[in-house]
């Protein structure tokens, strides 16, 4: 049985996907709590799982989680820049993961960082930033998740000055 999260964001986007629509609000307590989330799709055919969407944010923007999976999950399966908007015909191949998020706190130095337990968000003094989630296939040491984050935030690492943060996630994935 899937959780409460995973139905939500499924629930988005199938909604959205189908009909342009935005789903209501639920009204239950489990979405009460303000957190930010990232919701991560990916398309599975067999034994092949690719990504083809993650959205997120690192701390809350909206007044619950309910409204942050919402929008999150509707902007991963069509405004996510990295990959082609999901389409009716994908919809039954999607695979939904929701994260949500504890607020980052700072840390001085790489030994402070562990990649299987934390995520990172990597920020300069300009205010660009990149973030990577914990936990990630592949991502086995805080160098290549810094290397990573600040691939995706467009910020050199050799060239700017980093100010890093790493943050917990409690991770729901959809299990098929």
């Amino acid at each position: 049985m899937s959780h409460s999260y995973i139905k939500l964001a499924k629930k988005a986007v199938e909604t959205y996907i189908k009909t342009g629509k935005i789903i209501d609000l639920p009204k239950d307590k489990v979405f009460e709590r303000k957190a930010g989330t990232f919701v991560s799709l990916c398309i599975c055919r067999g034994k092949e799982k690719n990504l083809c969407g993650c959205v997120g944010t690192y701390l809350p923007t909206k007044d619950n989680i309910a409204d942050e999976i919402i929008s999150n999950a509707i902007s991963a399966a069509t405004r996510d820049h990295r990959f082609e908007p999901v389409t009716k015909d994908k919809l039954k191949y999607l695979s939904y993961t929701v994260y949500i998020l504890n607020p980052p706190k700072q840390v001085k130095s790489l030994d402070k960082l562990d990649p299987k337990k934390y995520g990172v968000l990597v920020k300069t003094l300009d205010g660009r930033s990149g973030l990577l989630l914990p936990d990630l296939e592949g991502i086995d040491t805080p160098e290549k998740q810094i290397i990573i984050a600040c691939q995706k935030g467009g910020i050199n690492p050799e060239m700017e000055q980093l100010v890093l943060y790493r943050f917990t996630a409690e991770k729901y994935e959809e299990t098929n």
